[in-house]
């Protein structure tokens, strides 16, 4: 048995569920199903989440990669007390959420962006989501909440709803 880290609980998976996705085993075995399977094949970004803080496709990566690895899912980032991570809520006010299939993937690599660059500009940050596909909008919300996401969680931000 293989063991993963998931949303801060183990899991064990099999040798031959090694060669599944990471997609299927978040889907199919833990029901997290935010996680979203648009293309599978790696190039929409519906399916991103972190792989030990470094964001990944999960419809591509093998869960064998996973191995004794930490994973974080959109459902691993609710806090103790109900509220949103300051990225969620960031993209709820700044309207960026239309039909919401590619949210759940635009916040994890959004979260990936943010730890690697704190205070990306405009074009770092389109650059950062230029493999995160959405069908709804011309991504200027999108663009507009991972800015208000980044003001909220620099550590001298001093917005009293959501800190670091």
């Amino acid at each position: 048995m293989k063991k993963i880290k998931v949303n801060g609980s183990e899991h064990t998976f099999t040798e031959e569920q090694e060669e599944s996705t990471l997609l299927s085993f978040l889907r199919e075995e833990l029901r997290l199903t935010g996680t979203k399977n648009g293309c599978g094949e790696g190039t929409c970004g519906a399916c991103t989440v972190l792989v030990n803080n470094k964001a990944v496709r999960s419809c591509r990566y093998k869960l064998g990669r996973a191995a004794d690895a930490e994973v974080l899912t959109i459902e691993g980032l609710i806090r103790e007390d109900g509220s949103l991570h300051p990225v969620q809520q960031a993209f709820m006010d700044a309207g960026a959420v239309q039909c919401g299939f590619c949210t759940p993937g635009m916040i994890m690599q959004t979260l990936d962006l943010l730890h690697k660059n704190p205070e990306p500009t405009r074009e770092e940050i389109r650059k950062a989501l230029k493999g995160n596909l959405c069908r709804c909008t011309g991504y200027q919300t999108i663009v507009d909440a991972v800015q208000l996401a980044a003001a909220r969680m620099m550590p001298s931000a001093q917005c009293t709803t959501y800190g670091q």
